[in-house]
């Protein structure tokens, strides 16, 4: 078997206050876990992880790695709105190199052709099916920060 090109889920906890929390946040939200999307894992962001692991019938110890990530992600495609499709924005947003030269990033849960093209183009630059649908494989390239830097 060949190895998996895809980074590893991230482990994010209380007091890390860097990507990805904004899309966790969004993505906490896509539950039904009214947390405020600041970027930043404090107690509240922390108390959502562990009601959401607790109702996932997850050890509800409040840190968001290889178990959780799976449960929380919200498989999302071109017409889709919402929290998700927010969380999906964070990405592109924290990812846009354009220093201004193009128009910004707009985090409006509509998932229209920016961010189609957005998702068709990193699906193919991380080696996955270049089919626009954002599932569990994409997100986990998404959300640890592959192509940044």
């Amino acid at each position: 078997m060949a190895a998996d090109p895809i980074a590893p889920w991230p482990l994010v906890r209380r007091g890390d206050d860097v990507f990805p929390v904004r899309p966790l946040q969004q993505l906490l939200r896509a539950r039904n876990q009214p947390v405020t999307v600041d970027g930043i894992f404090g107690p509240r962001t922390e108390a959502a992880v562990k009601a959401f692991q607790g109702g996932e019938g997850l050890a509800a110890d409040g840190v968001v790695g290889p178990m959780t990530w799976p449960r929380l992600v919200v498989q999302v495609r071109k017409g889709d709105t919402g929290d998700a499709v927010r969380a999906v924005q964070e990405v592109m947003d924290f990812h846009d190199q354009s220093d201004g030269e193009a128009p910004p990033v707009q985090i409006d849960g509509i998932f229209g052709p920016r961010t189609d093209a957005f998702v068709r183009g990193f699906q193919t630059a991380v080696g996955t099916a270049s089919d626009g649908i954002v599932g569990p494989i994409t997100w986990r390239a998404l959300v640890s920060g592959m192509l940044s830097g």
